[in-house]
């Protein structure tokens, strides 16, 4: 029987659903999933393996005009992820009708590769509303396949799937059968913090923050972590904190539940807030997060 092996990238507008895709692909949370834009800061690999086939997906950041250097290598990864796809995937979001750089949308509509066009929360429209979009996108990028789904819903993923499947060119696996992703453990734990911090704060404060695990111990029945809160100001620091550290104690539960989840085990987390100004347009900083690669 033939083997089938290829790289299956996804692309869009921030907040379109791609990381809810990936993880319904993968059936694992591999990606970070929140209503605030920007939620996908790196691309994330996720395996998914049958007999015959092993299907490579890539979630990356939502499209943006950068506005700091951050942003820029953010958008790096969108631009590689073009570089190696065997099947792109364009996902949009019912009422949407444009990409946020052109240039990106021109390699889309110039791609050599198969391209499908996911038009995703198609539950939040009626039927003449889902005529328009499908009439819309069909002209608009007149080389794709397109496809209503709901991610969050499941309408339509599996058929999706089954499409990327037929399209993977014949080839060995990438990476072993039993592998589910690229990226170690402590990277995990960095986007489950995260993902509460974005979650229980406001403003500025999710956007000012990494998240550095510099301990990762494991045992045969507990993980012990301990991680630090990388802000800008002191002001962010307070904020993180709360009075008398009631908020980062939240994080600090809310983390551990879903990280005994992720990984089948006890865990016991300490979680440390420190200032480094302006992390997010430092070059050294960038890279020792796991940007600017």
């Amino acid at each position: 029987m033939a083997h089938k092996a290829g790289f299956v990238n996804i692309i869009g507008n921030p907040n379109v659903g791609k990381s809810t895709l990936m993880n319904a692909f993968v059936g694992e949370r591999l990606s970070i999933i929140t209503s605030k834009a920007q939620t996908t800061r790196h691309r994330i690999l996720g395996i998914v393996n049958g007999e015959d086939f092993q299907m490579v997906l890539s979630d990356t950041p939502g499209i943006i005009k950068p506005a700091y250097e951050m942003q820029e290598s953010m958008m790096d990864f969108v631009k590689s992820a073009f570089e190696d796809a065997d099947v792109l995937i364009y996902m949009v979001e019912i009422g949407e009708q444009e990409l946020k750089d052109e240039a990106f949308f021109n390699k889309i509509i110039h791609s050599k590769i198969p391209v499908l066009l996911l038009l995703n929360k198609i539950d939040n429209s009626n039927q003449e509303q889902l005529e328009e979009q499908v009439a819309f996108w069909t002209a608009k990028v007149p080389n794709a396949e397109i496809y209503p789904i709901s991610a969050l819903k499941n309408f339509n993923v599996p058929e999706v799937f089954q499409r990327i499947i037929s399209l993977l060119p014949d080839s060995p696996p990438y990476y072993p059968k039993d592998q589910l992703t690229d990226k170690p453990e402590r990277f995990f734990v960095n986007e489950i913090i995260r993902e509460k911090i974005l979650l229980n704060y406001s403003k500025e404060i999710p956007y000012a923050v990494e998240i550095v695990t510099e301990e990762f111990f494991e045992d045969e029945k507990i993980i012990r972590i301990r991680s630090v809160i990388m802000v800008e100001r002191d002001t962010q620091k307070g904020i993180i904190i709360g009075h008398k550290g009631a908020a980062l104690k939240k994080v600090g539960m809310d983390s551990r539940a879903d990280l005994e989840k992720f990984f089948g085990k006890q865990i016991h987390i300490e979680l440390y807030v420190k200032v480094n100004k302006n992390w997010r347009s430092n070059a050294n900083m960038l890279k020792r997060f796991g940007y600017n690669q």
